[in-house]
């Protein structure tokens, strides 16, 4: 199954909010199968249910252990929509 996930990260820190969520994004581009694009209020990924919700699962694990506490809003539609589509 085809998943698409939208991801809203919000860092829980004293420090510069946005190095958090680019580093985040950086980490996102590192995984070759799945297509990723990023909006003024959230990144979205598509690709594998499986791959996606094993890759949230990595980065938010990964996002605790370098940064500290942080928020994640995430929403899902089954199916891979085309990332790149404007509207």
């Amino acid at each position: 199954m085809k998943l698409t996930a939208e991801i809203s990260m919000y860092p829980l820190t004293e420090s510069d909010y946005k190095e958090p969520i680019r580093w985040l994004i950086k980490r996102l581009d590192s995984y070759p199968n799945i297509q990723r694009v990023t909006h003024s209020l959230a990144t979205q990924i598509s690709g594998d249910c499986d791959e996606i919700m094993q890759i949230l699962a990595t980065e938010m694990k990964a996002t605790d252990e370098k940064w500290g506490k942080a928020m994640f809003v995430c929403k899902f539609v089954e199916g891979e929509l085309d990332l790149n589509r404007r509207t």
